[in-house]
């Protein structure tokens, strides 16, 4: 019976969040225990960069009654360990025991090698960082920001807004050079001048000294705070030995319910890989959206195995990401890696357009800025794989949804 058995869920974040409401909007009656390492109530991730850091809102916790919805909560406490055969979760407080394990611990931002321990060095991954990086804000300092991927721009954004000289150094030759094509990411660079942020492509940090940034090309940048935004990782270090398996790049490999390897173990939301029918590859998608979305399988598949309900449908959603920067609205749908044509639909010297991406005629990914239609036909017609008519496509003036092959 469901209600002798105890689910724990690891991560009080989006995805630990959503789990535990998931499984009693399905009915599960049985012990929800979610441990979380930071000691604040779960809050939500995307206002960090934007309202919290600006000041313009104190908080982002999730308006969920935990204590109506009989959702045990253990906060600021550490997992450590797991060890499947025995049904054990290590913690500093000790063993807790499980019956259902859920991994939702999320990712780790990747500190600047070297750079650990210098002050006025910043991450933006917690509520406490943002707390750390208000007064910076409001002291109106010189910033720099190493990265200008989607933390780095959004970051950079919100110090510009609040009147600090902000310098963006990135490595590659344009903004997100891991995310897009050379043709798509170089426009965006001319958004960073607009905004009045230095953007120094092909440029590497050689050192970090209180109050400057050394380049390795002997540029110094003075710097009253410097902010780190080069990606993340699974945080899923604390697995190891647990005989759980991990991929190449640290997350959980779970399977299309979400399952881990290890029996009653299911993993979801950013410390999560998934195999992707739809595009032939594992996808580990470090996005809120797939946070919101995973938990609904994993709560399914739970709740079915009690009660021996059919399987739920295998997870494979169109991944979507959002951002807000230099005053645009950027959406992105879909993976674009596998695609054999990419598609304007607009000039991107303008406030608005959207570059699609195709495979055999459909539509596998698509880029929107400023233009909200694209993205929300966009993602039907990905979810359909209608073929399409790439020169119908490229007319702008078009819906989306009109640009059916035939």
């Amino acid at each position: 019976m469901d209600a002798e058995r105890r689910v724990v869920i690891a991560g009080a974040g989006m995805a630990g969040v959503q789990t535990a409401v998931a499984l009693r909007d399905q009915g599960f009656t049985g012990e929800v225990l979610m441990i979380g390492a930071e000691p604040h109530q779960p809050y939500d991730r995307p206002p960090l960069s934007k309202a919290i850091l600006l000041g313009t809102a104190e908080g982002s916790a999730f308006e969920v009654d935990f204590a109506a919805l009989g959702i045990e909560l253990r906060l600021g406490l550490e997992v450590t360990a797991v060890r499947p055969e025995a049904h054990e979760l290590d913690t500093a407080e000790g063993p807790v025991p499980y019956d259902t394990l859920v991994l939702a611990t999320g990712a780790r931002p990747l500190a600047l090698p070297g750079a650990e321990g210098v002050p006025g060095v910043h991450l933006l991954r917690t509520l406490d960082d943002a707390a750390r990086l208000r007064p910076v804000l409001e002291k109106r300092h010189d910033v720099v920001v190493v990265g200008a991927g989607w933390i780095g721009a959004e970051f950079a954004t919100a110090a510009r807004g609040a009147g600090c000289v902000v310098t963006v150094v990135e490595a590659a030759d344009r903004p997100l050079g891991g995310a897009f094509p050379t043709e798509v990411g170089t426009p965006m660079a001319e958004w960073y001048a607009e905004s009045g942020t230095t953007l120094l492509t092909r440029a590497r940090v050689a050192h970090i000294e209180p109050g400057e940034v050394a380049l390795d090309d002997g540029r110094l940048l003075p710097a009253d705070a410097v902010v780190v935004g080069i990606g993340a990782r699974p945080a899923t270090d604390w697995l190891a030995g647990s005989g759980i398996a991990l991929g190449p790049d640290g997350s959980v490999t779970a399977d299309d319910r979400l399952r881990t390897s290890a029996p009653d173990v299911y993993a979801v939301g950013d410390c999560a890989s998934y195999p992707s029918a739809r595009y032939g590859k594992r996808l580990m998608v470090h996005h809120w959206d797939n946070a919101l979305q995973g938990p609904r399988t994993v709560a399914a598949a739970i709740t079915g195995a009690l009660t021996g309900a059919e399987e739920p449908p295998p997870y494979d959603p169109v991944p979507y990401f959002w951002s807000e920067q230099f005053g645009r609205f950027v959406q992105y749908i879909g993976h674009h890696e596998a695609a054999d044509t990419m598609v304007w639909r607009g000039d991107p010297a303008e406030p608005a357009w959207s570059v699609a991406w195709l495979r055999d005629g459909a539509l596998v990914a698509l880029l929107a800025v400023g233009r909200p239609r694209d993205l929300a036909q966009g993602r039907k017609l990905v979810e359909s794989a209608a073929p399409l008519d790439a020169a119908l496509v490229a007319d702008a003036s078009r819906p989306l949804k009109t640009a059916l092959a035939g």
